[in-house]
């Protein structure tokens, strides 16, 4: 529901709070946070903004010109359930102070961009995202890197490799086997009660919530589900959602992950993404087409193929990404859609004869993304599909592991690597740009940021694995 600023101000006095905290998203998809004693924020807080320096942000302002101003969303006012106490929060959008202007790479001003070029182009006025974040639940996580040594530990009281464990109290034997923790009940489920938790604190920060259960994986995986809703609150939605998995974790004494692949030879966590295009609140995906289809939803599909590649740069944008997008554990690394089947990347879930449930599901990302960005992208995407009327080509309704070397050779595949996508993103980018969503400088500016701050420093470290391949060489 929506909400004005004098409401807010309202809620303030009348629930007796004392901080606001100001929240805004850094560019590789971090909150940020500053609190302010309730007599700073006033109506101006809601146009002109708060000022901050902009120097110490990733990716963001030079010393020089750091000055920035962030702007307060009403509609995402909510009292945060872990402080001590009563603090209202509130999500941002960050403007430049001398000139008036959004920042350009402000992550939620180019989610809000990407609504209005929809919007300019007559083809839709709202675009619905639905985000399925996975991620796992650990009791313990060390990691370090030196000069001279690296390496990695996680452990579950699921994990299945704590099955010969000596443990307080004995060893009940109650652990998921390697990709076998879809659904079980407890007591091979020991964490329902915690995602009630997540879930049920979600629902108290305005976020609408489905349900939850545990994941494939073995070790902790699990997944909440949220509602569908608008670009830009969708990727509001998610925001909380990472924020909230993480300090009910943290209050039972656990740690969440949204890490794609924190573990070996088990399933990842992906975020599959939903999308569909309305105009007038008539939805535009349900036609006679393929899987019930329309010609539009078919041409967007043709975009998001088309540019998957240098799209995975920013929905899939962590080195830790592509050790998920292998075969083998239902990862969707084929570039092509199906209604059934889940290794391709595109996927037409069944909605029986429901118009409005009629949609597509992108499964190649993750929530290590920036929301706003791998959803505006994705729109982008699918936009420049519609425009140029791009034809996806064949479902991919086939068993892929019975198909020949031959074959398999016809379907083109996610980029194997972080550094790949980069490569996409530089040569394929102007379905981002010319439309006015994203500007050159910031797609420059993330691929270097990108190569500088991860692809070349994990080049530039030996891991373990190779001392068990090379060190006798």
């Amino acid at each position: 529901m929506s909400k004005t600023p004098k409401e807010v101000l309202k809620m303030i006095k009348d629930h007796n709070i004392k901080i606001i905290d100001l929240k805004f998203i850094d560019m590789p998809g971090t909150w940020q946070h500053c609190s302010f004693y309730y007599d700073q924020i006033d109506e101006n807080c809601f146009t002109e903004g708060v000022a901050f320096d902009g120097s110490s942000i990733r990716g963001w302002k030079a010393i020089n010109d750091s000055d920035m101003s962030m702007v307060a969303d009403p509609n995402t006012a909510w009292i945060d359930p872990f402080y001590s106490e009563p603090t209202l929060s509130m999500i941002c959008r960050i403007k430049e102070p001398r000139t008036g202007e959004w920042y350009s790479r402000d992550p939620r001003s180019i989610a809000a961009k990407a609504l209005e070029y929809l919007a300019s182009t007559g083809i839709g006025d709202t675009a619905y995202f639905g985000p399925e974040a996975e991620f796992f639940i650990f009791d313990d996580v060390r990691f370090d890197q030196t000069e001279n040594q690296g390496y990695y530990y996680v452990d579950s009281i699921e994990g299945r490799w704590n099955s010969g464990r000596v443990e307080e109290g004995g060893n009940l034997g109650y652990k998921p086997g390697y990709k076998q923790g879809y659904f079980p009940v407890a007591p091979t489920d020991t964490m329902q009660d915690i995602r009630t938790e997540m879930l049920l604190t979600m629902a108290s920060c305005g976020v609408p919530i489905e349900k939850h259960h545990h994941e494939v994986a073995t070790g902790g995986q699990n997944e909440l589900g949220i509602k569908f809703a608008t670009l830009v609150e969708a990727a509001d939605y998610l925001m909380t959602y990472k924020y909230v998995v993480k300090n009910v974790a943290k209050k039972y004494g656990k740690t969440a992950t949204f890490m794609p692949k924190p573990l070996f030879n088990d399933n990842g966590s992906g975020m599959h993404t939903h999308q569909s295009i309305w105009h007038n609140g008539v939805p535009l995906f349900a036609g006679d087409k393929y899987a019930g289809l329309s010609t539009m939803a078919l041409h967007y599909i043709g975009g998001i193929i088309k540019h998957a590649p240098a799209l995975l740069a920013l929905t899939n944008p962590t080195t830790n990404s592509y050790k998920r997008l292998v075969p083998g554990f239902e990862a969707p690394v084929n570039l092509a859609y199906s209604q059934g089947n889940r290794s391709a990347s595109i996927r037409i879930p069944l909605s029986g004869d429901n118009p409005k449930a009629k949609r597509l599901e992108f499964r190649c990302p993750d929530a290590t993304s920036n929301p706003y960005l791998a959803f505006a992208a994705m729109l982008c995407a699918g936009i420049d599909g519609i425009k140029n009327e791009i034809d996806p080509g064949e479902p991919l309704d086939v068993d892929i592991y019975d198909l020949s070397p031959e074959e398999l050779s016809k379907i083109p595949s996610t980029p194997p690597s972080l550094e790949a996508a980069l490569e996409a993103l530089e040569k394929d980018h102007d379905f981002l740009t010319d439309c006015g969503v994203f500007t050159t400088d910031f797609i420059e500016n993330w691929i270097e940021y990108k190569l500088g701050n991860e692809v070349n420093p994990m080049r530039l470290r030996p891991h373990p694995y190779e001392f068990s391949l090379y060190y006798d060489a």
